[in-house]
């Protein structure tokens, strides 16, 4: 017995290593962590119970009998994080470059199984050269495996996905399709052709880090949700981001200890600027209104006319969507709507209650936009919030202009409570261009064109510019001081705690893609 079970501890001992002490040297010195060292930041210490630990791949081809290592570089298994359980993966590039094989797939795919028939989140911790290509159409199989398994786990767990090395091709697509994308800045990449493809066919010239780097997904594409600047950074923000989330889509999120005490904010009755046109920070309202540090930004770097993340009050996870006006007016494009819309859907998908805060002046006009199909895009932000069914709430606090007006959580597409500050305008459009066309023969008749027309101007500023013609209406349910904004939200959604919402029978809807 004695004998099997040293077999036994060396057999570890020999996972444990992955592809040896010397590859493990290399990660380190390219400033990476092994994947076993990931896992060990990332779950609670102690709570780590591996799944497939022995497995090796079965490949027989270009002489691959002859080089097999315990585990088939990835990890697998399950464990806690802050005392919840979640289901892991965390890829090993000491081992054949972390590329994907079949035993490799299978792994991955039996804790996303566990993970579904358990209710759990699944975390993925990229770190891959791709398909094993001595395997070919098998490897290939695998990430459809994959990837199939994602697309059902989605909206039914959370999907995390932090990529720490390179991650290109069809190994993309699995990320992608997951919730949450972190990478960190110089050691990882995403690309579905690296460089020297798009030389060959494009004749660019570009590095790996330019091509599909942290910063470039980060700003440009939007593909990473957190462009972090070490390993365990990124790990830390994984953390964080479960903190806001339930197991699954059936249970509520983390209900945090909160005492209540004075809700009052008199600073936020100063916060407006007297000039409509000036721009002021929508972070500084957000952090008046939710719990002290509890924002948890998401996509900061990207669409930044529009700020979207995790916040708590009184003690319990909400998603936040507020446009910005010190970015582009606050004004809705492409990016700002997908942005907004793919954050609106996850909040939905895991019960968790949205608060917008709205100063949108419209969509943003020209060519580019309409040629890269704004209508179709901000279609998809309207969609987003139309079929939500968590709590939902919008507090205008100045601009609310335009279609942008109905698309930002209205009255009119399901919102449960509306409020308004004193400073909100409600309308068409802005006095000034509203007046031009309302106007237009009386200011060109006029002795003074520019003083008729800043008489009409206020004419209609003070009709249709301000929250009573829609208070009147209904279609906000109270014009509030600024400095109850907390106060009103807390009890606003306590009282909607319990909403039920039962849409129309169908299979899915067809959200314009």
């Amino acid at each position: 017995m004695d004998k099997k079970i040293e077999l036994l501890q060396t057999k570890r001992e020999e996972a444990s290593l992955g592809g040896g002490t010397a590859r493990i040297e290399s990660q380190h010195k390219k400033g990476k962590l092994t994947a076993r060292e990931r896992l060990h930041f990332l779950l609670d210490e102690g709570s780590f119970e591996e799944i497939g630990m022995l497995v090796t791949h079965r490949s027989t081809d270009f002489g691959m009998e002859k080089e097999r290592y315990a585990g088939d570089g990835v990890v697998t298994g399950y464990g806690t994080v802050n005392g919840r359980l979640v289901y892991v993966f965390s890829q090993d590039f000491t081992v054949f470059g972390g590329s994907l094989s079949e035993t490799h797939a299978e792994k991955i795919c039996k804790i996303m199984d566990l993970a579904l028939k358990n209710g759990a989140p699944v975390i993925g911790l990229n770190d891959s050269g791709g398909a094993r290509i001595q395997e070919g159409v098998v490897s290939l199989g695998g990430y459809a495996d994959i990837f199939y398994r994602n697309t059902m786990a989605s909206g039914v767990v959370p999907q995390i996905s932090a990529i720490m090395g390179p991650c290109a091709g069809g190994a993309v697509y699995s990320p992608a399709i997951t919730d949450f994308v972190l990478m960190v800045e110089n050691t990882s990449y995403m690309f579905v052709t690296g460089p020297n493809v798009v030389k060959t066919v494009t004749h660019e010239e570009v590095s790996s880090e330019e091509l599909g780097g942290a910063s470039t997904h980060a700003t440009k594409s939007g593909v990473t949700h957190f462009a972090c600047a070490n390993e365990l950074e990124a790990i830390n923000h994984v953390k964080q981001l479960l903190s806001y989330m339930p197991q699954n889509c059936e249970e509520q999120t983390p209900r945090y200890d909160y005492e209540s005490g004075d809700e009052l904010r008199p600073q936020l009755n100063d916060i407006m600027p007297q000039n409509i046109s000036q721009p002021y920070d929508i972070r500084e309202i957000i952090s008046e209104v939710i719990d002290e540090s509890s924002f948890l930004e998401i996509h900061k770097d990207f669409a930044e006319n529009i700020v979207v993340g995790f916040g708590r009050l009184a003690g319990r996870s909400i998603g936040i969507v507020a446009n910005q006006p010190a970015f582009l007016a606050g004004v809705l494009d492409i990016h700002s709507s997908t942005k907004a819309a793919r954050f609106v859907r996850f909040c939905d998908s895991f019960n968790i209650p949205l608060l917008v805060f709205e100063d949108v002046p419209g969509f943003l006009p020209g060519t580019d936009q309409e040629w890269n199909a704004i209508i179709t895009n901000g279609a998809k932000l309207l969609y987003a919030f139309c079929e939500a069914t968590v709590p939902r709430i919008t507090v205008i606090t100045r601009k609310a202009y335009g279609g942008a007006y109905d698309v930002m959580n209205s009255k009119h597409i399901g919102a449960d409570m509306n409020y308004a500050w004193p400073t909100a305008e409600i309308a068409v459009m802005g006095a000034k261009g509203a007046a031009e066309i309302i106007f237009k023969r009386e200011i060109q008749a006029a002795t003074d064109p520019n003083e008729k027309w800043l008489e009409k101007e206020k004419e209609y500023s003070d009709i249709f510019a301000n929250p009573y013609r829609a208070a009147e209406r209904g279609f906000i349910d109270e014009v509030i001081e600024p400095s109850e904004t907390r106060h009103k939200l807390i009890r606003a959604f306590k009282m909607l705690e319990n909403k039920v919402v039962n849409n129309p029978r169908k299979k899915h809807g067809n959200i314009p893609l």
